[in-house]
């Protein structure tokens, strides 16, 4: 392989190799500082939070939500997560009353303490679009396939060197093992 188209090879495989662990640890990676994303799926907040950006919660107390915090919580028994704004607080039974920014009215039924995941500390606006394909198939096959892909380009060059020493010598008389 020719030292230039060698370099060139090297330089845009390492640039997405670099791509893909900055979005492992914007995805996954943030976990290990207490953070847990999700994404936007829904208009219910929106400015706020715009549809397809990814929020990243960060569990608090259900003590220290005051009235005009977003929350993020679950929404019912088959798990479904929301996150809306606090409009009032039943400290007696233990529930936020909750709306989201874009509704007219504030949701049916109380948010328990114990569904508080936590507050969104920050967002990144269309992540949440790529968060959500790569965790839901066919974007889950793909986003794998493309990983293996891209190992595979990592070390194709290395690959190709041997293989050109291998015919050289063959060529030359020797055998591929004497390489």
């Amino acid at each position: 392989m020719n030292k230039t188209v060698k370099r060139v090879w090297n330089i845009v495989t390492w640039i997405l190799v670099l791509c893909a662990a900055v979005l492992a640890v914007l995805m996954a990676g943030v976990r290990i500082v207490g953070l847990t994303p999700y994404a936007v799926l829904s208009g219910s907040m929106e400015p706020t939070y715009h549809v397809g950006s990814l929020i990243y919660v960060k569990h608090v107390e259900p003590e220290t939500i005051k009235v005009g915090d977003p929350i993020t919580f679950v929404l019912n028994e088959d798990l479904v997560v929301a996150t809306h704004r606090v409009v009032g607080i039943d400290t007696e039974n233990q529930t936020f009353q909750t709306k989201g920014d874009a509704n007219e009215s504030p949701d049916a039924g109380g948010v328990y303490f114990p569904n508080l995941i936590g507050k969104p500390i920050f967002t990144i606006p269309l992540l949440g679009f790529l968060s959500y394909w790569i965790t839901n198939p066919p974007g889950m096959y793909i986003a794998i396939t493309a990983g293996i892909v891209l190992i595979i380009l990592v070390f194709l060059p290395e690959v190709l060197e041997k293989a050109d020493a291998a015919d050289k010598k063959k060529q030359n008389g020797k055998k591929p093992d004497d390489i």
